[in-house]
């Protein structure tokens, strides 16, 4: 295994920060892996058992014991097990800890910037890390579509968040053994609570935004911000590094979390905005169909930036992304405007579709309230005809979310339509209810400006065929996924592949078949 430090129990015990386990006396068994999951654990793995969303682990210690484990750590009060056992004050902490230790701590010998917020993160990301390759290092990237962990590319999954502890340190680990010096990882406020990007020891923090989102897991907005303010206060836990860590966390002057994310960064803290006084901000910004750029203007530089990535939160993405490589990592200016320049685009962000139709189509990823306002702005800009906005909202996840996207696209959408995104195990006819009530709410007209269409391939097809020439169609909400919920199945779906299919249907030419979902020909789906 790429990365691997030969580590007993006693060992790997012995290393974790005071207060995460209840450790006695150890023997000096040789450990083969840390793991959560019962079904993979392999002989000589140590147990970590969590309480998770559908089941407990405790439940499977037995089956972990029988299948090799050779210690077992939880949060209950156990005993007489055959293997030790260890109590922690909380497991997916243990877990993050135990997985640094066992891969020999590699985001030590690294610089890592963090990058959290509710929309941006994923292309931020993108951002640092073709800034980072055109200043000459060798930088990787995990984030919730895929991990560059040098010339290997890893899929992280189908409907992911950050990936587990145990996932997000093998990486790193296999980054220090491909040499890299720089790593860039997405954290969601899923990943910060709940500890699985402990232990990657931060250098920078960024920041894009925090807007609503998650409040089905998170309960607040109050709570939702304190989680994503995590990743700033993991800076001061960083300990000195061989080569140096700034320790800096970089703030969207613009967005209503500055104040308190300020307050957890302490004087090592900078910012970044499109409107007004900040370390780093923008001027004479131009937006256009296919470019943005402006002039980024810092403390001792101005430098004019040019960037196939459009609309006003891009601008904002790209601020993010120089404050922490110029401002942070000391790269000059020059060199960042090349790295933003040299990034064509990042899958399912603003993705144009063309087979040749006289309109524009583009799939976005846009989720949420705020990320849907922003990638309508931005449609507006790229086309001079209608605005037609194709999305959902997702089951057992946050109600009030349904509402409001709803009445974001009736307010910017010449024509909306509703349709089906990972309803799970919800009906389908009650999400696009709460959603069709939101648009009514603010002057949406069902079956004119509204339209309700269960299917989302035909959802597709019906948005091209209502598209005139110099018209934009959007689909929204899906973007680089790879899949869709309903029930407890998992149906391979690409909003790019179906888009093609619709467009190729429209134009009479060859083209991908439309993927299928269980609401083809009316039916609920499940």
């Amino acid at each position: 295994m790429t990365g691997f430090v030969h580590k007993t129990l006693r060992d790997l015990f012995a290393d974790l920060p005071r207060g995460i386990c209840q450790a006695g006396e150890l023997p000096a068994t040789l450990v083969t892996g840390v793991t959560y999951n019962h079904r993979e654990l392999q002989p000589g793995n140590i147990f970590v058992a969590h309480r998770g969303m559908k089941a407990d682990g405790h439940d499977f210690i037995p089956q972990a014991i029988e299948r090799g484990a050779v210690a077992v750590v939880g949060m209950r009060e156990l005993s007489g097990l055959s293997v030790p056992y260890l109590r922690a004050r909380d497991s997916r902490e243990a877990l993050a800890y135990l997985a640094a230790g066992f891969y020999g701590h590699p985001g030590h010998e690294m610089t890592v910037i963090g990058v959290t917020g509710t929309d941006g993160k994923t292309t931020t990301s993108n951002l640092l890390y073709s800034i980072l390759t055109a200043a000459g290092l060798r930088a990787g990237v995990i984030s919730t579509v895929n991990a560059m962990l040098g010339d290997e590319v890893v899929d992280t999954g189908f409907h992911v968040t950050t990936p587990e502890a145990p996932e997000v340190q093998r990486y790193l680990a296999r980054m220090r053994a491909a040499g890299l010096t720089h790593a860039v990882i997405e954290a969601t406020s899923h990943g910060l609570v709940q500890h699985r990007v402990t232990g990657c020891e931060f250098d920078l923090a960024v920041l894009t935004n925090v807007t609503h989102e998650h409040l089905d897991f998170h309960g607040t907005y109050e709570a939702y911000l304190a989680a994503k303010g995590m990743l700033f206060r993991m800076l001061g836990q960083t300990p000195p590094k061989p080569r140096g860590n700034p320790r800096m966390g970089v703030l969207n002057r613009d967005d209503r979390s500055y104040a308190y994310m300020s307050e957890l960064t302490g004087p090592r803290r900078i910012s970044y905005s499109i409107q007004g006084e900040a370390t780093v901000h923008a001027e004479n910004i131009q937006y256009g169909p296919d470019a943005s750029s402006f002039t980024a203007v810092g403390p001792d530089f101005r430098q004019y930036i040019r960037t196939t990535l459009v609309g006003p939160y891009n601008v904002s993405n790209c601020l993010a992304a120089i404050c922490a490589t110029v401002m942070g990592l000391g790269i000059d200016p020059a060199v960042a405007a090349q790295g933003i320049a040299a990034l064509r685009g990042v899958p399912g962000r603003m993705e144009r579709i063309h087979m040749g139709q006289p309109f524009l189509a583009v799939v976005d990823f846009a989720h949420t309230p705020n990320a849907l306002r922003q990638a309508l702005i931005t449609a507006r800009q790229m086309a001079p005809g209608k605005v037609i906005a194709i999305f959902g909202s997702a089951g057992l996840r946050d109600r009030e979310k349904r509402r409001m996207m709803a009445e974001v696209s009736a307010e910017l959408a010449d024509l909306t339509i509703l349709t089906a995104e990972d309803p799970r195990n919800e009906p389908l006819e009650g999400i696009l209810a709460e959603m069709s009530a939101g648009a009514e709410a603010k002057g949406g007209r069902i079956g004119e400006s509204v339209l309700i269409v269960p299917d989302r391939g035909e959802a597709m097809r019906k948005a091209v065929r209502l598209a005139g020439n110099e018209d934009l169609v959007i689909a929204c909400g899906k973007g680089h996924e790879q899949s869709m919920c309903f029930g407890e199945t998992e149906y391979a779906w690409d909003d790019r592949t179906a888009m093609r299919a619709a467009l190729a249907e429209l134009l009479h030419i060859d083209g991908p078949a439309m993927p299928y979902l269980p609401t083809q020909g009316g039916k609920t789906g499940i």
